[in-house]
């Protein structure tokens, strides 16, 4: 190709000089028409364009894999699920979560397809996804787990934890300093050594303020029946019992369960026209239960609020930037993952002596127990 055109141009030229010698133009004339040929010549050349933009990566993405109660329980799952959804604002993720047939049985099963469908970070939300996660993480080495409540062997997942005793004790001290009748309660959703932590911390923090005060224990289930995570009506009967016999104060570590704590609580209190209380768990339920049922908001004293949202939020901000790793985090008062809540105001008088107990926590001074003696 560039020989032909070489012999045109030299044609070009020739002809050129021929109109010149006839008196056509000059040699200055001349040399402009070979000029005017040289951009032809320059086509042939290799063009030259600007590299080509690198395709955008595809965005991080999330599976949530919820526990018994699903979304709707205005405690420990949704505020997973709060978690899971400021991450996919925050960072632009893609975002899928799954909920568990009735009993859970089907955990593996949803982590694997967590897992087939190319997720980056896959979270269980739940002490009961150990046994799956074991299962299912080796598989998926290049994949990033998490499980709340709970710990597993491989290396590529996350045990995240929560020092339940340390926020249980506060939450016992101000269900001592509140009650009128020197009289309390507890309200476990599954009797099993994961809730003994919420029961046994409580009960230390009532008894530090005073030994004497009678504190009832109650439990909606016994593991392996997990149900009672997820009974309202049973947590419902079970508060009214303890109402009944005297206690004003009851706290619960139940899931959806608890619910039916604060129907007791406002049921009772009309009723007799004295004010009992309830005190939430997981979740600050003085907005999420309060929100959703605003009629039982006056009857939630505070919350002993685990920070599951931010745990979640901060394994999906890792794992978009990189910097995820697996093991074992525990939160507590220190790490602010615990805490006591003081929405509505209603333990604000006894605010000073509760954040004495947290101090003495962190410090070391006090160490709730978590286990039963």
């Amino acid at each position: 190709m560039t020989r032909m055109k070489s012999k045109w141009l030299v044609l070009f030229i020739v002809f050129g000089l021929i109109l010149t010698a006839c008196g056509g133009g000059s040699d200055d004339a001349a040399e402009e028409e070979v000029v005017a040929e040289e951009p032809a010549e320059e086509l042939d050349s290799p063009a030259t364009t600007a590299a080509a933009a690198e395709p955008e990566a595809d965005p991080a993405s999330i599976c949530l894999v919820l526990d018994i109660g699903g979304l709707g329980d205005l405690s420990f799952n949704d505020l997973a699920y709060s978690g899971y959804e400021k991450a996919i604002a925050d960072f632009g993720m893609e975002g899928t979560f799954l909920e568990p047939d009735g009993g859970g049985e089907n955990r593996g099963e949803l982590l694997e397809l967590c897992a087939e469908a190319g997720n980056d970070l896959i979270i269980g939300n739940g002490f009961l996804f150990d046994a799956s996660m074991n299962e299912v993480a080796p598989s998926y080495p290049d994949i990033n787990f998490a499980i709340t409540d709970g710990v597993a062997e491989p290396a590529n997942v996350r045990g995240m934890l929560f020092d339940h005793a340390e926020g249980s004790f506060l939450a016992g001290v101000a269900a001592a300093l509140k009650t009128t009748n020197n009289h309390v309660g507890f309200l476990g959703g599954v009797d099993f050594p994961l809730i003994h932590e919420f029961e046994q911390g409580f009960i230390a923090g009532v008894q530090a303020i005073n030994p004497d005060i009678v504190i009832e224990i109650g439990y909606a289930s016994v593991a392996p029946d997990f149900s009672g995570f997820n009974d309202v009506v049973k947590g419902k009967e079970i508060a009214l019992a303890q109402y009944e016999s005297g206690a004003d104060v009851i706290y619960h570590a139940a899931g959806g369960t608890g619910t039916g704590m604060f129907e007791a609580a406002k049921e009772v209190s009309e009723s007799t026209g004295t004010k009992v209380w309830g005190i939430g768990v997981d979740f600050d339920q003085y907005y999420q239960v309060g929100n959703a049922l605003p009629e039982l908001q006056e009857y939630i004293l505070s919350s002993m609020v685990k920070s599951v949202d931010v745990s979640i939020y901060n394994a999906a901000k890792q794992t978009v930037e990189g910097t995820f790793e697996g093991g074992i985090l525990v939160d507590n008062l220190e790490s602010g993952g615990i805490y006591l809540s003081y929405s509505g105001g209603y333990i604000d008088d006894i605010k000073d002596t509760i954040e004495e107990y947290k101090a003495k926590i962190i410090a070391g001074e006090i160490d709730p127990p978590s286990a039963r003696p």
